[in-house]
């Protein structure tokens, strides 16, 4: 809980969360609960694994994006029956719903999990069971985003992505858009033209994580290039002081997904009041605040708005802002943002007074 004089409108404020891996939302007591299960053998040699109070004390000390990656694949491999996929996106979004997230948009990596022999059907078929009862529960509405790994080939990339079309899976609404993330410095945007190519020729939304490790100029190969029509993270834009890119950004509004907890775990930033956050309200660009990999990152939506509070002490007209641009920026319907945006009238009337 934050101590400031706006902590009970933050937990009022009704929010969208755009950037949230739901493996990244693996607490360890459900890892180590998983492993048992399924008989999965953790690493005996990393004293981490000892127990889950160990492997959350290790997440407080990540070197860098490829350290925390390490830690994510492991995690990973206790996901192995349909259950187990829907028992992950069901804990995450009751966490959110108690954070007032009203909106997700919500990444998963399925090669990740194919390469173990787990079937795509399998994994959407169960995320979308845990979808169904958000909705149904809170009164939430969730869009999947398939995420390619950029540390595998790209041929790997364009058969996920073909398998996942020749299922229907876009054409039905199962998957909103793709995505890619992984390790960012060793794998520039311009590699994966190909498949953002043959997404676009589909009519198929996308975005990409881009300008988190990386220089800012990826993030301009991702929109030049890649057609990218949102950018998750893209602060070193903010960061270098790419002029010409910010303006860019805030002309075509084009949603930055960022993740200010994870920047500082990470060590991306050192610490939140690095957070570009005056930069991005006053060159208006659009973004929205999430939590990225919770679970390992040790802060879920709340907390992310609580840090930001603490450091910056926004107005209510300013958390407004940013709380309409976020779900002005979501792919959800015209129908469902003017229901948002009408909740969000509220709190702000209410807590205004």
């Amino acid at each position: 809980m934050c101590n400031t004089s706006l902590h009970t409108f933050l937990a009022a404020l009704p929010k969208a969360e755009h950037h949230m891996h739901l493996e990244g939302s693996l607490e360890p007591e459900l890892l180590f609960e998983l492993a048992a299960k399924h008989d999965v053998t953790l690493p005996s040699t990393d004293p981490a694994f000892a127990s889950p109070a160990a492997l959350r004390q290790r997440y407080d000390n990540f070197q860098n994006l490829d350290d925390f990656l390490g830690y994510y694949y492991i995690g990973m491999s206790v996901l192995i029956e349909g259950s187990d996929f829907e028992a992950l996106a069901y804990a995450y979004f009751t966490k959110a719903a108690s954070q007032n997230v009203r909106h997700a948009e919500v990444f998963f990596d399925p090669q990740a999990h194919t390469s173990r022999g787990v079937e795509l059907s399998t994994i959407v078929e169960s995320f979308k069971r845990a979808q169904a009862r958000a909705e149904t529960d809170f009164g939430m509405t969730t869009q999947l985003i398939m995420c390619f790994l950029k540390h595998l080939p790209l041929s790997g990339a364009l058969e996920t992505f073909a398998q996942a079309k020749d299922e229907g899976f876009f054409a039905d609404g199962s998957l909103a858009a793709i995505g890619m993330d992984s390790s960012e410095l060793p794998f520039p945007s311009p590699m994966w033209k190909d498949v953002y190519a043959a997404a676009k020729e589909s009519g198929i939304r996308r975005t990409i994580h881009a300008g988190e490790e990386g220089p800012a100029h990826y993030v301009t190969q991702a929109l030049d290039i890649l057609d990218a029509q949102r950018i998750d993270h893209g602060i070193r834009a903010l960061m270098e002081g790419d002029d010409e890119l910010i303006s860019r950004l805030a002309s075509s509004k084009t949603l930055l997904t960022t993740c200010p907890i994870s920047n500082v775990k990470l060590q991306c930033i050192p610490s939140i009041a690095a957070f570009p956050l005056k930069k991005l309200i006053a060159a208006g660009v659009r973004f929205s605040i999430n939590s990225d990999d919770p679970a390992y990152f040790g802060g879920y939506i709340q907390e992310n708005y609580c840090a930001l509070q603490e450091s910056f002490d926004l107005s209510v007209g300013e958390w407004e802002t940013i709380a309409k641009g976020s779900i002005l920026g979501s792919w959800c319907s015209e129908e469902r943002k003017t229901q948002l945006l009408n909740e969000i009238d509220e709190v702000v009337n209410e807590h205004s007074n």
